[in-house]
């Protein structure tokens, strides 16, 4: 495959108010890509956009939406169209997460969490493969989590949910080859975002090392940089290794220590879903 030129890339992400998101705009900004920033929050899109186009002088556009919404991926194309974006890469970024156990979370939470870390994510992936396809030199990025490969009791749901992500994209890799598009999914593990203020409790990391945002965007977009990008990377040696040896226990070993650290941290705050760049 043909190197990415970014500088001919107009790159959709969402999620892009922090975190995560908001280091992959800084990154692809300075690689000279065009922008289209999704997240609920307005005044932080519109303060990036200032901040990015006087920095590298790219074209920035601000689409605020609410992704637990129906059809936010429709919604999200047709605002796109409407403002005359060309989208030729998509980050899927944006994401809900929360702590507790099962029995106990809000119902209603739980749905706004399912919307928008799956349907919305399939949504923005269907509306657009289309125009990234044709486009045939651009990036699609779903951010998954190390969650994907570990799951997680306190956090059912949420590890779940990755696992979804990482399955899907891995998919859309072996669909995709041979149209242009690269296509991959990036797994973090504990990231120093705003995910542990917002879901109210530390216990998410598991207690092992947070990575700044800067590195794990660095590791998605060295991977992309590749001849031949594989569909999914884990981001850190330490949250690779521990995969790694994830696979060589029996499954009920593996759910016995990561319910052990849960149950280590029964005694901390837990708190309800709210949009991020994902971190766990």
């Amino acid at each position: 495959m043909t190197p990415v030129d970014y500088r001919r890339q107009t790159t959709l992400i969402t999620g892009t108010s922090s975190g995560i998101g908001a280091e992959f705009a800084r990154q692809l900004a300075a690689r000279g890509s065009a922008l289209v920033l999704v997240a609920r929050r307005e005044d932080r899109l519109r303060a990036m956009a200032a901040e990015l186009t006087a920095a590298h002088g790219v074209e920035v556009a601000v689409l605020p939406a609410d992704l637990s919404l129906p059809d936010a991926g429709p919604a999200l194309a047709a605002a796109a169209a409407e403002r005359g974006l060309a989208v030729t890469s998509v980050i899927n970024n944006a994401g809900l997460g929360n702590y507790g156990p099962f029995h106990t979370a809000d119902p209603a939470q739980l749905t706004t969490m399912i919307n928008v870390d799956l349907t919305a994510l399939v949504g923005i992936t269907r509306a657009f493969i289309g125009p990234l396809r044709e486009a045939g030199n651009g990036v699609l990025v779903n951010v998954a989590s190390l969650t994907a490969y570990l799951p997680m009791p306190s956090m059912a749901v949420y590890a779940a949910a990755k696992a979804f992500v990482l399955s899907f994209t891995e998919s859309l890799w072996q669909e995709s080859r041979g149209t242009g598009v690269r296509v991959l999914a990036l797994s973090p593990g504990a990231t120093s975002t705003e995910f542990f203020e917002v879901v109210g409790t530390d216990a998410a990391d598991g207690g092992t090392p947070r990575q700044t945002p800067a590195e794990v965007v660095g590791v998605a977009l060295r991977t992309l940089d590749r001849r031949n990008p594989p569909p999914s990377v884990i981001s850190g040696g330490r949250n690779r290794l521990m995969v790694a040896a994830s696979r060589r226990v029996p499954r009920r070993v593996v759910l016995a220590v990561s319910g052990a650290v849960a149950a280590r941290n029964a005694d901390r705050p837990a708190g309800g879903p709210a949009e991020r760049a994902p971190s766990t």
